[in-house]
Protein backbone atom coordinates (compact mmCIF):
# COMPACT_ATOMS: atom_id res chain seq x y z
CA UNK A 1 0.00 0.00 0.00
CA UNK A 2 1.57 3.19 -0.70
CA UNK A 3 1.40 6.18 1.85
CA UNK A 4 2.12 9.74 1.09
CA UNK A 5 5.16 11.11 2.69
CA UNK A 6 8.05 13.74 3.17
CA UNK A 7 11.07 12.44 1.91
CA UNK A 8 13.25 12.78 4.54
CA UNK A 9 10.17 11.15 6.69
CA UNK A 10 10.31 8.31 4.31
CA UNK A 11 14.02 7.70 4.17
CA UNK A 12 13.88 7.67 8.12
CA UNK A 13 11.03 5.59 8.66
CA UNK A 14 13.03 3.28 5.52
CA UNK A 15 16.51 3.23 7.94
CA UNK A 16 14.07 1.83 10.61
CA UNK A 17 12.24 -0.90 8.55
CA UNK A 18 15.92 -1.41 7.51
CA UNK A 19 16.96 -2.38 10.72
CA UNK A 20 18.86 0.62 11.94
CA UNK A 21 18.29 1.25 15.73
CA UNK A 22 20.68 4.20 16.06
CA UNK A 23 20.69 7.55 14.99
CA UNK A 24 22.95 10.61 15.99
CA UNK A 25 22.65 13.78 14.27
CA UNK A 26 22.10 17.93 14.86
CA UNK A 27 19.64 20.04 13.39
CA UNK A 28 20.13 21.65 10.63
CA UNK A 29 17.86 22.78 7.39
CA UNK A 30 16.41 21.32 4.76
CA UNK A 31 17.20 17.39 6.72
CA UNK A 32 15.80 18.45 9.87
CA UNK A 33 12.61 16.48 9.53
CA UNK A 34 14.66 13.29 9.56
CA UNK A 35 16.07 13.27 12.58
CA UNK A 36 12.53 14.84 13.98
CA UNK A 37 10.84 11.64 12.58
CA UNK A 38 13.25 9.33 13.96
CA UNK A 39 13.20 11.25 17.18
CA UNK A 40 9.31 9.80 17.88
CA UNK A 41 10.26 6.51 15.83
CA UNK A 42 13.24 5.01 17.41
CA UNK A 43 11.86 4.71 21.24
CA UNK A 44 8.72 3.12 19.57
CA UNK A 45 11.35 0.32 18.16
CA UNK A 46 13.58 0.13 20.82
CA UNK A 47 16.61 1.81 19.36
CA UNK A 48 18.49 5.13 20.24
CA UNK A 49 18.25 8.59 19.42
CA UNK A 50 20.20 11.21 20.60
CA UNK A 51 20.62 14.71 19.10
CA UNK A 52 24.51 15.10 19.83
CA UNK A 53 25.66 18.50 21.19
CA UNK A 54 27.34 19.10 17.45
CA UNK A 55 28.10 17.63 14.23
CA UNK A 56 31.46 16.49 15.31
CA UNK A 57 30.41 14.69 18.23
CA UNK A 58 27.51 12.96 16.62
CA UNK A 59 29.83 11.43 13.71
CA UNK A 60 31.99 10.02 16.62
CA UNK A 61 28.90 8.49 18.27
CA UNK A 62 28.53 6.77 14.80
CA UNK A 63 31.75 5.48 15.18
CA UNK A 64 31.02 4.01 18.46
CA UNK A 65 27.68 2.33 17.85
CA UNK A 66 29.24 0.59 14.25
CA UNK A 67 32.39 -0.44 15.96
CA UNK A 68 29.77 -1.97 18.46
CA UNK A 69 28.27 -4.31 15.44
CA UNK A 70 25.00 -2.08 15.21
CA UNK A 71 23.42 -0.45 12.64
CA UNK A 72 23.45 3.16 12.95
CA UNK A 73 22.71 6.21 10.90
CA UNK A 74 23.41 10.18 10.81
CA UNK A 75 22.43 12.73 8.64
CA UNK A 76 23.03 16.71 7.94
CA UNK A 77 23.39 19.11 5.39
CA UNK A 78 25.98 20.69 3.36
CA UNK A 79 27.95 22.31 6.30
CA UNK A 80 27.19 20.21 9.00
CA UNK A 81 28.11 17.25 6.90
CA UNK A 82 31.79 19.30 6.47
CA UNK A 83 32.11 19.06 10.02
CA UNK A 84 31.96 15.08 10.24
CA UNK A 85 34.36 14.91 7.79
CA UNK A 86 37.26 13.92 10.05
CA UNK A 87 34.85 11.21 11.56
CA UNK A 88 33.80 9.75 7.76
CA UNK A 89 37.97 9.35 7.32
CA UNK A 90 38.24 7.39 10.91
CA UNK A 91 35.04 5.26 9.82
CA UNK A 92 36.50 4.42 6.76
CA UNK A 93 40.36 3.56 7.94
CA UNK A 94 38.87 1.64 10.97
CA UNK A 95 36.19 0.10 8.12
CA UNK A 96 33.25 0.56 10.12
CA UNK A 97 29.72 0.30 8.43
CA UNK A 98 27.31 3.22 8.69
CA UNK A 99 24.69 5.07 6.31
CA UNK A 100 25.08 8.72 6.34
CA UNK A 101 22.33 11.42 4.62
CA UNK A 102 23.64 14.65 3.62
CA UNK A 103 20.43 16.50 2.21
CA UNK A 104 22.20 19.24 0.21
CA UNK A 105 21.66 23.30 0.53
CA UNK A 106 23.42 25.92 -1.00
CA UNK A 107 26.98 27.01 -0.28
CA UNK A 108 29.60 27.40 0.06
CA UNK A 109 29.62 28.98 3.54
CA UNK A 110 26.26 29.25 5.66
CA UNK A 111 24.85 29.45 1.94
CA UNK A 112 20.86 29.23 2.06
CA UNK A 113 18.46 26.44 2.86
CA UNK A 114 17.88 26.15 -0.45
CA UNK A 115 18.34 23.04 -2.96
CA UNK A 116 21.82 22.49 -4.35
CA UNK A 117 24.48 19.93 -6.08
CA UNK A 118 27.16 21.32 -5.01
CA UNK A 119 28.45 18.69 -2.37
CA UNK A 120 29.52 16.56 -5.27
CA UNK A 121 32.97 16.68 -5.13
CA UNK A 122 33.01 16.69 -1.22
CA UNK A 123 31.17 13.31 -1.23
CA UNK A 124 32.78 11.51 -4.23
CA UNK A 125 35.99 12.70 -3.56
CA UNK A 126 36.68 12.05 -0.09
CA UNK A 127 36.15 15.48 1.91
CA UNK A 128 38.29 14.14 4.53
CA UNK A 129 42.24 13.03 4.84
CA UNK A 130 43.98 10.10 3.55
CA UNK A 131 42.74 7.64 0.43
CA UNK A 132 39.47 6.56 1.00
CA UNK A 133 36.31 5.92 -0.78
CA UNK A 134 32.55 6.75 0.31
CA UNK A 135 29.99 4.35 -1.69
CA UNK A 136 27.79 7.18 -2.74
CA UNK A 137 23.87 6.80 -3.96
CA UNK A 138 21.84 10.02 -5.67
CA UNK A 139 18.03 8.99 -5.56
CA UNK A 140 15.69 10.82 -7.88
CA UNK A 141 12.94 10.20 -5.98
CA UNK A 142 10.93 10.11 -3.05
CA UNK A 143 10.26 6.64 -3.62
CA UNK A 144 14.43 5.94 -4.35
CA UNK A 145 15.43 7.47 -1.01
CA UNK A 146 13.33 5.08 0.66
CA UNK A 147 14.72 1.94 -1.91
CA UNK A 148 18.32 3.49 -1.74
CA UNK A 149 17.66 3.35 2.03
CA UNK A 150 16.96 -0.59 2.13
CA UNK A 151 19.97 -0.80 -0.40
CA UNK A 152 22.76 1.78 1.38
CA UNK A 153 22.96 -0.39 4.93
CA UNK A 154 23.60 -3.42 3.02
CA UNK A 155 25.95 -2.37 1.14
CA UNK A 156 27.79 -0.84 4.18
CA UNK A 157 27.24 -4.16 6.11
CA UNK A 158 28.96 -6.08 2.42
CA UNK A 159 31.97 -3.89 2.16
CA UNK A 160 32.25 -2.63 6.02
CA UNK A 161 32.40 0.85 4.88
CA UNK A 162 30.64 3.81 5.11
CA UNK A 163 27.78 4.92 2.58
CA UNK A 164 25.92 8.14 1.88
CA UNK A 165 23.17 9.18 0.42
CA UNK A 166 23.20 12.33 -1.20
CA UNK A 167 19.65 13.79 -1.81
CA UNK A 168 19.00 17.53 -1.90
CA UNK A 169 16.56 20.06 -0.28
CA UNK A 170 13.75 19.33 -3.03
CA UNK A 171 13.54 15.51 -2.56
CA UNK A 172 13.88 16.51 1.16
CA UNK A 173 10.93 18.43 1.34
CA UNK A 174 8.93 17.26 -1.52
CA UNK A 175 5.85 14.53 -0.57
CA UNK A 176 4.86 11.90 -3.16
CA UNK A 177 3.55 8.32 -2.63
CA UNK A 178 6.21 5.99 -1.59
CA UNK A 179 5.46 2.15 -0.58
CA UNK A 180 7.52 0.04 1.44
CA UNK A 181 8.75 -3.31 1.06
CA UNK A 182 9.22 -5.18 4.64
CA UNK A 183 10.75 -7.89 2.59
CA UNK A 184 13.45 -5.51 1.42
CA UNK A 185 15.77 -5.26 4.32
CA UNK A 186 18.46 -7.78 3.98
CA UNK A 187 18.99 -9.56 7.07
CA UNK A 188 21.58 -8.22 9.22
CA UNK A 189 25.16 -9.96 8.67
CA UNK A 190 27.28 -11.77 11.27
CA UNK A 191 29.88 -9.12 12.04
CA UNK A 192 32.74 -11.15 14.55
CA UNK A 193 34.63 -8.27 14.29
CA UNK A 194 32.69 -6.12 16.61
CA UNK A 195 33.42 -4.83 20.05
CA UNK A 196 30.76 -6.83 21.70
CA UNK A 197 32.60 -8.32 24.62
CA UNK A 198 35.44 -11.03 24.82
CA UNK A 199 34.49 -13.20 26.82
CA UNK A 200 35.28 -16.70 25.28
CA UNK A 201 36.94 -15.46 22.27
CA UNK A 202 40.08 -13.16 21.46
CA UNK A 203 39.47 -9.41 21.81
CA UNK A 204 38.79 -7.39 18.83
CA UNK A 205 40.11 -4.09 18.20
CA UNK A 206 38.92 -1.26 16.36
CA UNK A 207 41.37 1.36 15.13
CA UNK A 208 42.99 3.80 12.24
CA UNK A 209 46.08 4.14 13.51
CA UNK A 210 49.00 2.32 12.18
CA UNK A 211 52.54 4.04 13.20
CA UNK A 212 54.56 1.24 10.99
CA UNK A 213 54.76 3.09 7.70
CA UNK A 214 55.54 -0.90 6.08
CA UNK A 215 51.85 -1.69 8.25
CA UNK A 216 49.66 1.25 7.31
CA UNK A 217 50.92 0.61 3.63
CA UNK A 218 49.73 -3.23 3.45
CA UNK A 219 46.04 -1.80 5.16
CA UNK A 220 45.84 0.51 2.37
CA UNK A 221 46.60 -1.64 -0.68
CA UNK A 222 43.89 -3.78 1.24
CA UNK A 223 41.70 -1.18 1.01
CA UNK A 224 42.29 -0.29 -2.24
CA UNK A 225 41.15 -3.39 -3.41
CA UNK A 226 37.66 -3.47 -1.74
CA UNK A 227 37.34 -0.05 -3.74
CA UNK A 228 38.32 -1.95 -6.56
CA UNK A 229 35.81 -4.35 -5.74
CA UNK A 230 33.20 -1.91 -5.44
CA UNK A 231 33.85 -0.49 -8.79
CA UNK A 232 33.86 -3.74 -10.41
CA UNK A 233 30.00 -5.18 -9.09
CA UNK A 234 28.19 -1.78 -7.87
CA UNK A 235 27.67 1.05 -10.32
CA UNK A 236 24.24 1.64 -11.43
CA UNK A 237 22.41 3.99 -13.15
CA UNK A 238 19.16 4.60 -14.94
CA UNK A 239 18.87 5.25 -19.43
CA UNK A 240 16.32 7.33 -21.23
CA UNK A 241 15.56 6.98 -24.20
CA UNK A 242 19.50 6.89 -25.37
CA UNK A 243 19.38 3.72 -27.73
CA UNK A 244 19.57 6.17 -31.03
CA UNK A 245 20.24 9.57 -28.99
CA UNK A 246 22.64 11.87 -30.51
CA UNK A 247 22.55 14.14 -27.61
CA UNK A 248 22.63 12.72 -24.44
CA UNK A 249 22.06 14.46 -20.77
CA UNK A 250 23.73 13.22 -17.59
CA UNK A 251 22.67 14.52 -14.63
CA UNK A 252 21.40 13.01 -11.10
CA UNK A 253 18.77 13.42 -8.32
CA UNK A 254 16.04 16.09 -8.96
CA UNK A 255 18.23 17.72 -12.02
CA UNK A 256 17.50 14.46 -13.80
CA UNK A 257 13.76 14.86 -13.15
CA UNK A 258 13.85 17.86 -15.06
CA UNK A 259 16.25 16.82 -17.76
CA UNK A 260 13.56 14.17 -18.24
CA UNK A 261 11.21 16.75 -19.45
CA UNK A 262 13.61 18.22 -21.41
CA UNK A 263 14.64 15.08 -23.30
CA UNK A 264 10.44 14.54 -24.32
CA UNK A 265 10.17 18.11 -25.19
CA UNK A 266 13.65 17.75 -27.47
CA UNK A 267 12.49 14.49 -28.55
CA UNK A 268 9.08 16.46 -29.87
CA UNK A 269 11.00 18.86 -31.80
CA UNK A 270 12.81 16.30 -33.36
CA UNK A 271 16.13 16.28 -31.56
CA UNK A 272 17.31 12.49 -30.81
CA UNK A 273 17.68 13.46 -27.30
CA UNK A 274 18.43 10.82 -24.37
CA UNK A 275 19.56 10.82 -20.70
CA UNK A 276 21.46 9.14 -18.38
CA UNK A 277 21.19 9.44 -14.13
CA UNK A 278 23.54 7.81 -12.25
CA UNK A 279 22.32 6.38 -9.54
CA UNK A 280 25.90 5.31 -8.27
CA UNK A 281 27.95 8.36 -7.62
CA UNK A 282 31.22 6.39 -6.58
CA UNK A 283 31.39 4.26 -7.87
CA UNK A 284 30.63 6.15 -11.26
CA UNK A 285 28.98 4.47 -13.42
CA UNK A 286 31.47 4.48 -16.56
CA UNK A 287 30.51 1.56 -18.61
CA UNK A 288 26.78 2.07 -18.71
CA UNK A 289 27.73 5.95 -19.55
CA UNK A 290 29.71 4.50 -22.87
CA UNK A 291 26.93 1.95 -23.56
CA UNK A 292 24.54 4.82 -24.09
CA UNK A 293 26.89 7.43 -26.42
CA UNK A 294 27.55 4.60 -28.61
CA UNK A 295 25.32 6.77 -30.92
CA UNK A 296 26.05 10.51 -29.14
CA UNK A 297 27.52 12.93 -31.31
CA UNK A 298 27.52 15.51 -27.52
CA UNK A 299 27.05 15.27 -24.03
CA UNK A 300 25.32 17.56 -22.31
CA UNK A 301 25.99 17.50 -18.40
CA UNK A 302 23.28 19.48 -15.96
CA UNK A 303 23.68 19.72 -11.98
CA UNK A 304 22.62 22.23 -9.42
CA UNK A 305 26.11 23.75 -9.27
CA UNK A 306 28.99 25.74 -11.28
CA UNK A 307 30.47 22.24 -12.81
CA UNK A 308 31.61 19.46 -10.56
CA UNK A 309 30.12 15.76 -11.65
CA UNK A 310 31.02 17.28 -15.44
CA UNK A 311 34.88 16.42 -14.54
CA UNK A 312 33.64 12.50 -14.36
CA UNK A 313 31.64 12.97 -17.39
CA UNK A 314 34.61 14.16 -19.04
CA UNK A 315 36.98 11.65 -17.79
CA UNK A 316 34.27 8.81 -18.80
CA UNK A 317 34.03 10.00 -22.30
CA UNK A 318 37.94 10.55 -22.55
CA UNK A 319 37.92 13.11 -25.31
CA UNK A 320 35.65 11.03 -27.77
CA UNK A 321 32.93 13.43 -27.93
CA UNK A 322 32.51 16.91 -26.82
CA UNK A 323 30.45 17.74 -23.64
CA UNK A 324 29.10 20.47 -22.65
CA UNK A 325 27.94 22.02 -19.19
CA UNK A 326 24.84 23.94 -18.02
CA UNK A 327 24.23 24.80 -14.20
CA UNK A 328 22.56 27.08 -11.74
CA UNK A 329 23.58 27.73 -8.36
CA UNK A 330 22.84 29.38 -5.32
CA UNK A 331 19.78 27.38 -4.48
CA UNK A 332 18.35 28.06 -8.18
CA UNK A 333 16.85 25.25 -10.56
CA UNK A 334 17.66 24.32 -13.63
CA UNK A 335 14.50 24.70 -15.90
CA UNK A 336 13.23 22.29 -18.61
CA UNK A 337 12.99 24.96 -21.04
CA UNK A 338 16.14 26.15 -20.25
CA UNK A 339 17.67 22.69 -20.58
CA UNK A 340 15.89 22.67 -23.93
CA UNK A 341 17.47 25.60 -25.03
CA UNK A 342 20.83 24.19 -24.19
CA UNK A 343 20.16 21.04 -26.13
CA UNK A 344 18.52 23.11 -29.29
CA UNK A 345 21.93 25.12 -29.40
CA UNK A 346 23.95 22.29 -28.35
CA UNK A 347 22.13 20.49 -31.84
CA UNK A 348 22.62 23.92 -34.51
CA UNK A 349 19.00 25.04 -34.17
CA UNK A 350 20.08 28.03 -32.01
CA UNK A 351 21.66 30.21 -35.21
CA UNK A 352 24.57 32.38 -34.12
CA UNK A 353 24.32 31.59 -30.42
CA UNK A 354 27.30 29.05 -28.16
CA UNK A 355 27.28 27.01 -25.19
CA UNK A 356 30.34 26.98 -23.35
CA UNK A 357 32.30 23.57 -23.68
CA UNK A 358 33.22 21.85 -20.55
Amino acid sequence: MKVLMKGNEALGEAAIQAGCRYFFGYPITPQTELPEYLAKRMPEVGGVFLQAESEVAAINMVYGAAGAGARVMTSSSSPGISLKQEGISYLAGAELPCVIVNIMRGGPGLGSIQPSQSDYFQATKGGGHGDYRNIVLAPGSVQELVDLTFWSFELADRYRNPVMILGDGVLGQMMEPVEFNPGAAAAQVEKPWATTGCKGRQKNIINSLYLDPEVLEKHNERLQRKFRTMEEKEPRAETYRTADAEIVLVAFGTTARICKAAVDAAREEGIRAGLVRPITLWPYPVDILNTALQKAKAVLTVEMNAGQMVEDVRLAVNGRLPVYFYGRTGGMLPTSKAVLEEISRIGGMAHGQRVRQA
